[in-house]
């Protein structure tokens, strides 16, 4: 039982681990949770960035947006089906961009600025059931698509 506190407290305080939100029975007492509309809706509430960039984790984004992402997104400022990338690591901050990709009907359904983005393209992104893990990947290659090292 100790070792299994031990392992959960190490994972909680992994530097490039975004912290998630608390399941809501956590939340029983808690009496007003504050929420960063700029943050977007689900489950990512903070991400801490690093520079330079890892190397690995831009190839793993690269390699998941050439598979699941570039038949809609351009890398640069030309909206396709979906908008253009060009500069959203300026434009988004990253929780907001981890919470579009992770939980896409619900930023859809209920965040202003992803409505704002579905008015503009009229489709509706899918939900390309991508990890956490993995859109933390996918930012970090955004964030290298718009020119940190």
């Amino acid at each position: 039982m100790t070792v299994l506190v031990a392992a959960a407290m190490l994972a909680a305080c992994a530097p490039d681990k975004p912290q998630v939100a608390e399941s809501t029975e956590s939340k029983k007492n808690v009496v007003e949770e504050v929420i960063d509309p700029t943050k977007g809706i689900g489950q990512v509430k903070n991400v801490t960035l690093h520079n330079p960039l890892d190397a690995e984790r831009v190839q793993r984004g690269q390699d998941i947006y050439d598979m699941k992402c570039s038949a809609c997104h351009k890398l640069s400022d030309e909206r396709i089906v979906g908008p253009g990338f060009k500069e959203v690591t300026k434009r988004r901050k990253p929780e907001w961009i981890m919470n579009m990709v992770t939980n896409t009907d619900a930023m859809l359904d209920q965040d202003p600025v992803a409505q704002e983005l579905l008015e503009l393209c009229l489709t509706r992104m899918p939900n390309q059931n991508i990890s956490i893990g993995d859109a933390r990947d996918i930012l970090e290659f955004l964030r290298k698509n718009d020119g940190e090292e």
